[in-house]
Parts: C-alpha cells; structure tokens; sequence
C-alpha cells in the first residue's frame, strides 16, 4: 500500500509539473500568435520590462495577457466543477454544460442585460451563480420525479431538455428586449473580451472553489464509492454535497460570466483525469485543473488559426472534441434507460 501510495504522489506531481510546463509555454505562443504576430523576444521583454510607449507591449499588456491567463483559469474552472459534478452524482455523463447549469447562467445574464444594461460585470457574475443554481435544481428536480429514479442517462437527458428549453427562453428574451448582439458573445462562448476586470472575477471566485473543492475532496472520493458506503463511513452526506453544489455554482457562475457557454471541458477532462491517476479526487482535482486550463488555452490558440484572420468560436473548438466523447459514455450508459 505505501508502494502505491509513492507511485500515486510520483505520478499525481509529475503531471501536475509537465502539465505547467506546457501552460506555460502555450500562454507564451497564445500571446505571441494573433492579427499581428509578436516575437517570443518582445513577449518576455513586454512581461519583465514593461513599456508604455511600445505599442505591441500595450497589446500584450492589456489584451493578450489577459486573454492567455483567463483562457487557463476558464478551462481550469470549467474541469473542476466538471469533477466535482461526476464525483457527487456517480453521473460520467455529468457536466456543467450538459446538465443545464451554464444554459442556467445563460438565462439569468439575459434577464440582467435586459432589465438592468448598465449592470456591472460584478452584478453580471453574481446573476450567473443564480441562474446556474436554478439550471441544477430545474435538472435534479425533474431528474428525481421520473420513473425508476436519478440515473446517469436520465439525469443527462434532463440537462439538455432544461438546457434547451432555458436556452429558447434567453433567446426570446434576447430578441424581444434587443439585446441579442449582446449576448451572442455568451452563446458563442469566446475570449475575446477577456480583461484584468474579468480576471480578478476569476482569481477571487476561482479561488474560493478550487479551495473549497480540495477540501471536500476526500469526502467526494468517498462519496463517489457509494452513498451507502459514505454513510456507512460516518460521513455527512448530505453536507458533503450541499458544499459540493456551492463550488459547481461558483466555479461555472464565475467562468461562464466573463467567457460565455464553453461546454465539454467538464466532462472531458475529468475523464482523462480518472485515466492518468485513478479514483482519487485528491488528485483528481488539481489535475484536472492543470488539464482544463491547458485545453481551453490551446483551443484558443486553435480557434485563431482555424479560419485567420478571422476568429472561430473557441465553444466551437471543444464542442468538435467533446461532442464525440459525449456521445461514446453515452453508448457505454445506454443500459440506464
């Protein structure tokens, strides 16, 4: 057992370092690559010796910087309320963007654009942590009223019927109140109006999750065995997941605000995770952190090559690659119906 316990520590640290190494590097190339390439020499230089009368450092600065850090910090985000969703409901098909939270977040930006457009990107933060609480409780609601009770299947089937229908809401209120061009960017989903602001939002709300996550970490680990085998343990269930809710609203609600409906991080990386590492959410989660922010930098990246000069929705980007993976757990889950 302590030879396993070694092998774990060995493996679960090398990932998490390999995996910043290729973070770091990505941010440099996201930085470097755009409408008017900018040499790694200039990059380095804009980032240690900042100047103000050097233009390509004020777009570095105060645009691309800021796009490459909120690209990891979204992906990040995205990955851990995806594992930690999987962990609480047993659900491999469970994820932020399939099980209605971020069409919920979606619905409550709306509201807000339209009844109240001089909100502030605070304010617009907060009504998605609302909006993803009602897309959960909506889900889980109608998910524990079907018959033979909450499956994987049904719980999934519930996320994209309560997806879709709050998603045709936001659209007709959208175009009724004029503020559809406004929120294409959140349908779209896309970095492009990454800012310090939205950073922060991340940094302050990111942090509290990723923290309360690692700290519920073990009991989600326990709690993925079994709830028979939770309880049986002496562990709160219940408590357990109340928290667990409260960091899957925080980390969604804070990344869908500043970046919009990125789906299929949550339900991809998780995945890979479980594959590299096992069943141990302690390591679970900071992984899939480094994996998540990892991803949605490089399908920024991909998402500016794909049709230059022109950008292609990064939402696009991991839907090519989740749509498929999607599809396959949901073969493997057939049976639950």
């Amino acid at each position: 057992m302590p030879y396993l316990k070694k092998r774990t520590f060995l493996k679960g640290t090398g990932v998490i370092i390999f995996g910043l190494i290729l973070i770091i590097l990505s941010i440099g190339l996201s930085i470097a690559y755009g409408a008017a390439d900018i040499k790694f020499a200039t990059v380095w230089e804009a980032v240690l010796h900042f100047n103000p009368d050097v233009t390509s450092h004020q777009i570095i600065q105060e645009i691309r910087l800021p796009r490459a850090i909120g690209a990891v910090m979204v992906g990040a985000l995205l990955a851990v309320s995806g594992a930690v969703m999987q962990g609480l409901t047993r659900n491999p098909l469970a994820s932020p963007s399939i099980m209605g939270v971020t069409d919920g977040a979606a619905f409550a930006l709306v509201i807000t654009l339209a009844f109240f457009p001089a909100a502030t990107l605070l304010s617009l933060t907060f009504s998605s942590f609302v909006g993803a609480g009602l897309g959960v409780m909506l889900v889980f609601m109608i998910g524990a009223y079907s018959k033979g009770g909450l499956t994987p299947v049904k719980l999934a089937l519930a996320g994209v019927a309560v997806g879709a229908m709050l998603s045709a809401f936001s659209s007709a209120i959208a175009l009724h109140f004029q503020v559809a061009k406004d929120m294409s960017f959140w349908y779209a989903g896309g970095l492009t109006s990454m800012n310090w602001g939205s950073v922060k939002i991340l940094l302050v709300a990111g942090g509290l999750g990723l923290l309360l996550s690692m700290y519920i970490s073990r009991s989600i680990t326990i709690l993925s065995l079994g709830e028979e085998v939770s309880k049986g343990l002496g562990q709160n269930t219940l408590l357990v997941k109340l928290l667990g809710v409260i960091v899957v609203l925080v980390l969604t609600g804070a990344a869908v605000s500043v970046a919009g409906a990125i789906g299929f991080i949550g339900l991809v990386i998780p995945h890979i995770t479980r594959f590299i590492i096992g069943s141990d959410y302690r390591w679970i989660i900071p992984i899939s952190a480094v994996l998540g922010g990892l991803l949605l930098v490089l399908a920024d990246i991909a998402a500016r090559m794909v049709n230059a000069p022109f950008e292609t929705p990064v939402g696009a980007i991991t839907a090519i690659i989740g749509v498929p993976f999607f599809l396959y757990l949901a073969r493997g889950e057939r049976r639950g119906f």
